[in-house]
């Protein structure tokens, strides 16, 4: 096992002898001697600061080699020697320790011989680095007029250098202006007041200048300075005060109330809340009023009641101002007068009431005295007043000059209780001069109108109605002022009735039954005349008639049968008047079924008939048109055309003689006869113009025995009697078998 020496020399750096240390083969360190190096910084030539050696290092066949921080570009080592040298300054600030990996290398195989050791170089400190302080620039606040000692911030500033190495990074402070306004302590950096009578309002910002030094208070040391700022805060040291003692407003009398007359200013020294100023009227005063403007801290002085030139052309105010906070513990106030001159305005006539309410009765003749009203000049000119009706000039009428509003027509009550006018008054001479009154006339009632019944009542009385069963409660009103004193009598107009009137003392009244026994097959109805009087002054009656109907009632006396029984007066409601379209609306659509089911039972018969086309096309085809299915050479159609005209026959009636009469054909030329109904039609003017030879005009009336089709009737439903077909011949056989009232044969 090998043991390798590492022996260091110093050469302008210090190494300090390190301990032997010596082990088995097994541990890498066992057998090595090393020693700790150390570097002063701040060097920039090349110096050698210490030497290795190795028992494995052979001169000519190995060299040696640093591995680790800083190899080959600030430390060096020597291949043959082994001395190691340091190529750059070093800065402990930037890197205190290096560590480095000695080796021992084979020349030829470039292998490492041996183990390698470990060792670090430290870089020793020196004072090459002035304080750093924390900001640039440091803010702080203080009040005003703080006492001494106050304290206002602390500035910082550490040094980057060794603090284990002498003083190197003992910092201290010291003021270099306004020392005799501030101080610091030297060791902690605090800043506090020097002087007591710091005024905000005189200097509120100051600047000065801190140094930071190292080495603490030995001489000598590098040092570095930074600003310090600080701002005085208010307090409220100042009373407000007035740069003037009067200050002079005008004001018309015609400006609005709440309207602003001007602005007046207390000076403050002090700032913000400090600075906040209340203004108050301090003189007896009841229309102007001061208050201040939260932004400006202005006073705005502002009219409670109108100015009247007139009465009052010059004000004399005294307002105070003072601070809501206190002044060094007491409140401060400050003083100052207004003038306010009244400016004057040719103002409109002034009524003596902003409105008049007169009371006039009705039924007055004309020119009946209504009232007065009365305006002024409020001006000093007092100018004469001329007075009109805006309004009001169908009923009334106002002298020019002295106001009096007479009548011009005679009043009622019952169309107009309440009249509203407007009075005009005008300045004599002016234009844009005019004011205006309402004036409220009330017309107040005379007893002229006789009360009637309330409404159009329909009593009746049940046939066994007992006496003093009461019918019916009436009532009236009267086109007159309705008073709670007004009252009315009811009574009967006859003395034999056998009807009452009971009155209940509040305007109301029972009919009841004074003689019972009723029958309406005797008597319908009853007619009971009613008078209505009142207690005016003088008294109006009138005469109404109750139409008593007399009926059969159930038990709870509704009426059941009433021969007179009038309609109900109260109008027809609507649930009514939907029951009464509904029923219209069904019984026109009934209406309409059975017309559109009649129509369709007439016109059964023609679905079966051939179109006009067809018939034509026989009429082309065939010589004749026949008598039947059975018979088509001799057919004749008056017969049934008679029998649709007086009706069927009786077997009697006919004499045995045959139903239909022999059809001889002409030459046996049917042309001849088309050719001849043709001209006949052409020549007819009255006929309807013809297009072809196929259309007749007339198609024939309905048969008496309706159509003879089997299709949609019923043997059993018909009511027609068909027994005549037997006496039509051997060619209506078969129908009279079909339709005939004998039994069917079987076949």
């Amino acid at each position: 096992m090998f043991s390798l020496l590492l022996a260091i020399s110093i050469v302008g750096c210090a190494a300090q002898p390190g301990p032997v240390l010596k082990g088995n083969s097994s541990d890498p360190q066992s057998d090595w001697i090393w020693n700790q190096l150390h570097c002063w910084e701040g060097r920039s030539e090349p110096k050698q600061i210490g030497k290795i050696h190795s028992v494995w290092h052979k001169d000519g066949e190995t060299k040696y080699e640093l591995r680790g921080e800083g190899v080959g570009t600030i430390f060096k080592v020597d291949p043959e020697t082994g001395n190691i040298g340091v190529y750059r300054q070093l800065d402990r600030e930037q890197k205190d320790r290096y560590k480095l990996e000695g080796l021992v290398i084979d020349i030829k195989t470039m292998k490492q011989v041996g183990r390698s050791t470990n060792f670090s170089i430290q870089v020793l400190d020196l004072n090459d680095n002035a304080p750093i302080f924390t900001k640039e620039a440091f803010n702080g606040t203080v009040p005003e007029m703080s006492g001494r000692g106050t304290f206002i911030l602390t500035v910082s500033a550490h040094d980057p250098d060794d603090p284990t190495v002498g003083k190197h990074a003992n910092v201290t402070y010291k003021i270099l202006s306004n020392e005799e306004n501030f101080d610091i302590e030297p060791m902690t950096g605090v800043i506090r007041v020097k002087n007591p009578n710091l005024d905000r309002e005189r200097q509120k910002d100051y600047q000065i200048m801190v140094q930071a030094k190292d080495m603490g208070l030995d001489p000598g040391g590098m040092s570095s300075t930074a600003t310090v700022y600080i701002s005085l805060t208010d307090i409220n040291d100042n009373a407000p005060y007035f740069p003037h003692r009067q200050y002079n407003y005008s004001a018309s009398e015609a400006t609005r109330i709440g309207a602003t007359v001007g602005r007046v200013k207390a000076e403050d020294l002090d700032e913000g809340e400090n600075a906040k100023i209340l203004y108050t009227v301090v003189s007896l005063n009841h229309i102007f009023h001061i208050k201040t403007d939260p932004r400006t801290q202005e006073g705005v002085i502002t009219i409670k009641e109108p100015l009247d030139f007139e009465r009052q052309q010059l004000h004399w105010i005294q307002v105070e101002a003072e601070n809501p906070t206190l002044v060094k513990g007491r409140k401060y106030k400050t003083k100052t007068v207004l003038r306010i001159d009244v400016l004057d305005v040719d103002e409109p006539p002034v009524f003596s009431r902003s409105q008049y309410t007169f009371r006039v009765h009705e039924n007055l003749p004309i020119d009946t005295l209504v009232g007065k009203v009365l305006a002024k000049d409020p001006d000093q000119a007092k100018n004469r007043i001329e007075y009109s009706l805006s309004d009001g000039v169908n009923f009334y009428k106002i002298g020019k000059d002295d106001g009096i509003i007479k009548t011009k027509v005679e009043l009622d009550r019952e169309a107009i209780a309440w009249h509203n006018i407007t009075v005009a008054a005008n300045e004599v001479g002016k234009r844009n001069s005019t004011s205006s009154a309402l004036v409220t006339i009330k017309v107040l009632d005379k007893n002229d109108n006789a009360p009637t019944l309330a409404e159009n009542y329909n009593p009746h009385v049940c046939e066994d109605d007992a006496a003093g069963t009461v019918i019916q409660v009436i009532s009236a009103v009267d086109l007159d002022e309705m008073t709670p004193a007004v009252r009315f009598n009811f009574r009967i107009a006859v003395k034999d009735s056998n009807f009452s009137v009971k009155d209940n003392g509040n305007n109301t009244a029972n009919i009841t039954v004074k003689q019972a026994g009723f029958n309406q097959n005797e008597v319908s109805k009853f007619l009971v005349p009613i008078i209505i009087s009142d207690n005016g002054n003088p008294s109006m009656h009138s005469n109404d008639t109750l139409e008593i109907n007399v009926c059969s009632c159930d038990r709870d006396r509704k009426p059941i049968n009433c021969r007179h029984f009038a309609p109900l007066t109260s109008g027809v409601t609507v649930t009514v008047l939907l029951i009464i379209f509904l029923c219209i609306i069904v019984a026109i659509v009934l209406v309409v079924l059975i017309v559109h089911q009649k129509m369709q039972k007439k016109n059964a018969f023609v679905g079966l008939v051939k179109p006009p086309g067809e018939i034509r096309e026989q009429l082309v085809r065939y010589d004749e048109e026949g008598g039947g299915e059975m018979d088509t050479n001799s057919f004749d159609i008056t017969v049934l055309n008679s029998l649709r005209a007086n009706g069927p026959r009786s077997v009697k009636a006919t004499d045995c003689m045959p139903v239909y009469a022999q059809v001889r054909k002409p030459n046996n030329d049917m042309g001849s006869v088309v050719k001849m109904k043709k001209d006949e039609a052409d020549g007819d003017r009255d006929g309807l113009p013809y297009d072809t030879l196929h259309v007749y005009g007339y198609e024939g009336s309905d048969s008496v025995a309706d159509s003879l089709s089997s299709l949609d009737v019923s043997s059993i439903d018909s009511d027609q009697d068909y027994d005549f077909l037997n006496d039509w011949g051997p060619r209506f056989q078969m129908l009279a078998e079909l339709y005939g009232s004998e039994p069917y044969k079987d076949y």
